[in-house]
């Protein structure tokens, strides 16, 4: 059922012509732009054979000139000039193991139903030595499905108006890192004692909105830490570029990974 949902969302409410710019320059943004370049530039990838999961309407396609696109909405493929395929009923990915050079991926992750799936189907099929640019919404907000931020006091009662009012407090920094530091410490612990219980990702689901897109992240499904995913990557028998040490990686704020395939 939710499957279906979250289908049926993306289809006929989020990805519909209406909410597709048509002016592509209008739906740039610079600083991700900025990173990928430098990302394509430095690793070389300008000829080599790239994939970008969760491509939506193609708006980076022509980045590299080697590029496919991967989504769930078979009909964006109007919008692409480059091949474009969509994701198999199951999660897996319509192509053989080690095909791409390269694999980058835009505020997708905390999207996929089954997060474990997708890492492990971008590692598939990925060649030995290729490189992942990993971008991502991190520890989205579980009353952004309601829209608590955005919508006005009245629409509420009480119950409501109380978490409403509790969203200052709880988006704050000293209040989150209550949550976060034990729980890296943990994670951290854990990935010294024993790699092998990272052979699942540490994250949390949470309630998506697929009937009101209130605002940004109302849709997501998952609150992902990146040092749970950075932790993951190594478990897998991943270098992660920009954070290479367990000390580097337990302070990763936001921003991008990069990852390199090594096996």
């Amino acid at each position: 059922m939710e499957k279906n949902r979250y289908r049926d969302f993306y289809e006929k409410v989020f990805w519909v012509p209406a909410r597709i710019p048509k002016d592509p320059e209008s739906a740039r943004d610079p600083s991700f732009e900025g990173e990928l370049s430098y990302f394509i530039e430095r690793f070389g990838l300008r000829d080599k054979k790239v994939l970008e999961v969760g491509s939506g309407s193609g708006s980076l396609q022509d980045f590299v000139s080697d590029y496919t696109g991967l989504d769930i909405v078979g009909h964006l493929k109007v919008y692409y000039r480059k091949p474009f395929f969509t994701v198999n009923d199951d999660g897996t990915y319509p192509f053989g193991n080690g095909v791409f050079d390269a694999i980058f991926t835009r505020s997708t992750l905390e999207h996929v139903l089954e997060v474990d799936a997708a890492l492990n189907e971008m590692l598939r099929v990925l060649k030995p030595g290729g490189v992942i640019f990993l971008h991502a919404a991190w520890q989205v907000r579980p009353w952004a499905a309601e829209g608590y931020a955005v919508r006005p006091w009245s629409d509420f009662g009480l119950r409501g108006k109380l978490v409403k009012l509790s969203v200052p407090l709880r988006d704050s920094v000293p209040f989150r890192l209550l949550y976060v530091v034990p729980k890296r410490l943990w994670r951290t612990a854990k990935f010294v004692v024993a790699p092998r219980h990272f052979a699942r990702l540490d994250y949390r689901k949470i309630k998506a909105n697929y009937d009101v897109f209130w605002c940004a992240d109302s849709d997501a499904c998952n609150l992902i830490d990146p040092h749970a995913v950075i932790l993951w990557f190594k478990a897998h028998g991943c270098g992660v570029i920009n954070y290479p040490t367990l000390w580097s990686s337990f302070f990763v704020r936001t921003g991008s990974i990069l990852i390199k395939k090594l096996l």
